[in-house]
């Protein structure tokens, strides 16, 4: 049976005082519970025994998330679910000679991250294939690509992707012929680390019939020579980076199996337990088949290796009877696998100026960026879609596809009625004044990336002038009007380390520090906001607040375990404090020190 520790110290001996739960947390807005000595010795009275727990947390500082209970040490754990949570003594009427048992030491536990953005087969992908993150000039570019190049048969496509110009000595995109400089006869398709741009060689606009003379398809732009007028290789937003991507063979269905199991161990090692994830790429020619990620999922759910809880979002605007009958096969209420959320694009990115903004780029006059939708056409399709019951999730970055987002969600509203829809948008980056009460009032729910502000803080000034970038990342101004937040990373455009976000919230800052007091600080949160948002919050974005986001009987048991209170240490210490556990549904899907862990039947001292 579990021994307690011994005496009036209880559990806080094991912790030596600095971690210890009922410590109080200056400036984190934690609530604590008062400290009862008594409730912690060993002669202290117990609950009547009760049906066995299979797993029990103990000696912790535990952060429930929960106000009624937001500091405990121990948790038992029944199956999937919490069936208690309290101090070390209340776990007794629990204990039985079957159940695991895991001394935290004090350590620090909290309900695991709820990622509200991920495109978690991108993120694994990245992994092998070329990735270019890291890379400062065009020449650091081209030499990432010869190093890979004898890891692609002749003939083979090339392909890659992560490049960010903002962090290159040329401060410009790549063309062709930096690639044609590396190899001519070669196909290549290198996608921009926000998946909103592209270059491309001259092989592959061969390939793909582009020239001088192809027109711009809607919502997408072909970048031509200023001089020639030939197509110079960079393509904007998917319509454009559709001639070519179309164009690569399928990926083998091994490697595509590979490449979610690597996103979802990079999810795992991070305490990311839950992740509402958008991968729709389709592998089979067969208008009625799954995307092929939900197929992996299925499969890797049935083997028992599914190590977070997904909810898979399908893409707005196939056909209405065709989205009706994926949600029905995937279901809407699996805890492990669901669907009914429509993802949709507005927009592109701020980094590579294709957000739609309703002036000019501060920096570069004659650009307003890039509206993908026909607002007319939209609102009918998202009528149509919203009377079918599925969520919509808009992405939109500018002021003006914020605005067309909202001006759809209205329509939505005034067509079909008063429901507990909550329509999203995603990223939400820069929003005109007035667009803040009307998120409010059409109860939109803003799913941001706190973490995007690590990089674009160095530039955002440069690209929205002084009065757009007041509404820009501005968590605390949508807090303010009541709004919603759900927080992410939009992986693997963000590493997806919950943590760098957290840090991001709480400081405004870069990852070295400055400037002073954070950019636009004004609209910095409290860390115990930034954790809410960031698991209660996207708990709610995907109506599963009655399950996850809090550390309570009847929820799940989705934990992370870091080794030491991530609310109480200095902020940057927050970018290299490693997870020491993640648990997802009672199972344990990653710890760093495996080796450490004692046997089911063993406690500290059996005699006590």
């Amino acid at each position: 049976m579990l021994a307690w520790p011994r005496g009036i110290q209880g559990l806080s001996a094991l912790a030596s005082g600095a971690a210890f739960l009922v410590t109080a947390l200056a400036g984190t807005g934690v609530a604590q519970a008062p400290r009862n000595v008594a409730q912690d010795r060993p002669g202290a009275a117990s609950a009547p025994k009760q049906v066995p727990a299979d797993t029990i947390l103990y000696n912790g500082a535990i952060w429930t998330g929960d106000a009624a209970k937001p500091r405990v040490s121990a948790l038992a754990i029944r199956g999937e679910t919490i069936v208690a949570a309290g101090l070390n003594h209340d776990m007794h009427a629990f204990d039985s000679p079957r159940t695991r048992r895991i001394d935290l030491h004090g350590r620090f536990a909290m309900p695991g991250f709820n990622d509200a953005h991920v495109h978690l087969f991108d993120g694994g992908f990245a992994k092998i294939q070329i990735n270019f993150e890291g890379t400062k000039s065009i020449a650091e570019f081209q030499e990432r690509i010869r190093e890979n190049l004898k890891d692609y048969a002749a003939g083979e496509w090339i392909t890659g992707q992560g490049w960010d110009h903002t962090l290159w000595q040329e401060r410009r995109f790549p063309t062709r012929d930096d690639l044609d400089a590396v190899a001519k006869d070669r196909p290549m398709y290198f996608g921009r680390i926000d998946g909103h741009v592209a270059v491309v060689n001259s092989r592959a606009l061969q390939v793909a019939g582009i020239t001088a003379k192809t027109a711009d398809p809607p919502g997408g732009h072909i970048v031509h020579d200023p001089q020639s007028g030939e197509p110079n290789g960079m393509l904007e937003e998917d319509a454009a980076m559709d001639l070519v991507f179309r164009q690569i063979p399928p990926v083998p269905p091994a490697k595509w199996r590979r490449a979610v199991e690597l996103g979802l161990a990079d999810l795992a090692q991070h305490g990311v337990t839950s992740a509402q994830d958008y991968s729709p790429m389709m592998a089979s020619k067969d208008p009625d088949a799954l995307p092929e990620t939900v197929t992996i999922y299925e499969e890797l759910k049935e083997e028992g290796k599914l190590t977070a809880r997904i909810y898979e979002w399908l893409t707005f605007d196939l056909p209405i009877k065709r989205l009706e009958k994926v949600r029905k096969e995937i279901g809407t209420d699996n805890p492990w696998l669901k669907t009914g959320g429509l993802k949709n694009f507005m927009d592109g990115s701020l980094g590579s100026r294709t957000a739609a903004m309703y002036a000019p780029y501060s920096d570069e006059a004659a650009i307003k960026g890039i509206l993908r939708v026909d607002p007319a056409k939209l609102k009918q399709q998202a009528i149509e879609r919203d009377r079918a019951g599925f969520q919509l999730l808009f992405h939109a970055i500018g002021d003006r596809g914020n605005g067309v987002a909202l001006d759809t969600f209205a329509a939505v509203s005034e067509a079909n009625g008063a429901r507990d829809r909550r329509h999203r948008v995603e990223h939400a980056q820069v929003v005109a004044p007035g667009d803040f009460a009307r998120f409010a009032r059409l109860d939109v729910i803003a799913s941001m990336q706190p973490s995007h502000l690590l990089d674009d803080q160095r530039w955002a000034d440069a690209r929205l002038g002084a009065a757009r970038a007041k509404g820009a990342y501005a968590w605390r101004t949508m807090q303010d009007h009541g709004v919603h937040l759900a927080f992410g990373t939009d992986y693997p455009v963000e590493p997806i380390n919950p943590l760098r976000g957290i840090y991001e919230c709480v400081t405004r800052e870069l990852p070295g520090g400055g400037p002073a007091g954070g950019w636009q600080p004004q609209e910095k949160l409290p860390i115990a906001d930034c954790l809410r948002d960031y698991t209660a919050g996207s708990a709610y974005a995907e109506f599963e607040e009655k399950r996850k986001g809090t550390l309570a009987p009847g929820m799940f048991a989705d934990v992370v375990v870091y080794p030491e209170d991530i609310t109480r240490i200095d902020a940057p210490e927050l970018l290299k404090v490693p997870v020491w556990m993640t648990i997802a549904g009672g199972r344990v899907v990653y710890e760093a020190e495996p080796a450490a862990k004692k046997a089911p039947n063993q406690g500290t001292n059996s005699s006590q």
